[in-house]
């Protein structure tokens, strides 16, 4: 057989072909005196079975190891690894169909957040506060910056937060004071640094945020520890912030507001890190 009629034998291309022999899967045949490739039987017995093994999702480093191993000890191996990440992947694929069911219902019903998809918890976070104020940019930010930290941050980091915004939505009329907040920060979009209203925002944001989710070493400096919150939730930080990128990211983080207030968080930075003290 020829090149081609070998790969139509098989049902695979002829690039494959040339490809195994490559790797040294597939032995080059004999060659007849014109030059040609001249396929047996033998190579479509092995070319049919690295196709049935890619089909399983081997990689081909796998496949040249069970071609290699005549004993099949190798095949065995690797088809009980395989049907392991197979499972793992089973299991990954019923969650996100999971969370996708509960996204699809509260898009049905409008319960979805403009900033999701987000997880359950944070979601459930955003439906205690009501929906967000049109008038507020600043509220619109807050629910942003959040669903960015939950997307970034570790696990124990995440949970810190979750675990935060729900010691903070306990305490006595947190909503009402959370969107006083916001008005407040949306009212020093054009204000200068000098104005009175900086103090009173970040007097009012620190009695919001639950002082344990800053860092009692925080450094302004260089950056956040703990995902941490204004007003209900414009966050900064990651899980250990000291690090170069975690303060670019606050540098990005405070560049994103008006100068006032930037600054009304900064006050409520240091606000906290004192009482912390």
């Amino acid at each position: 057989m020829r090149i081609g009629e070998l790969a139509a034998t098989v049902g695979v291309t002829t690039r494959a072909v040339r490809h195994y022999h490559h790797l040294g899967l597939l032995p080059e045949p004999e060659r007849r005196a014109n030059g040609y490739r001249d396929y047996t039987l033998r190579h479509a017995v092995v070319l049919a079975r690295i196709r049935r093994l890619t089909e399983l999702g081997l990689a081909l480093a796998e496949v040249r190891d069970v071609l290699a191993d005549d004993a099949g000890r190798e095949l065995v191996e690797v088809l009980g690894e395989l049907d392991e990440d197979l499972a793992r992947q089973e299991s990954a694929i019923r969650e996100r169909r999971a969370r996708l069911r509960v996204l699809r219902e509260d898009a049905r019903r409008g319960r979805l957040p403009p900033e999701g998809p987000v997880s359950p918890e944070l979601a459930a976070l955003f439906g205690k506060f009501g929906p967000v104020p049109p008038e507020s940019p600043m509220a619109a930010k807050d629910r942003e910056v959040f669903a960015l930290l939950e997307t970034t941050a570790p696990p124990e980091a995440r949970a810190e937060l979750l675990a935060g915004l729900e010691a903070m939505m306990a305490a006595p009329d947190a909503v009402e004071r959370a969107h006083e907040a916001y008005a407040l920060l949306d009212d020093l979009a054009d204000a200068g640094l000098d104005d009175p209203r900086v103090d009173e925002a970040a007097r009012l944001l620190a009695d919001l945020i639950p002082a344990e989710l800053i860092p009692a070493d925080l450094d302004l400096g260089l950056g956040l520890g703990k995902g941490t919150g204004t007003g209900t939730g414009t966050g900064t930080g990651g899980p250990d912030a000291r690090g170069g990128g975690n303060s670019a990211f606050l540098r990005a983080f405070f560049a994103d507001f008006a100068p006032a207030q930037a600054e009304a968080i900064r006050r409520t930075f240091r606000i906290l890190t004192e009482d912390r003290r």
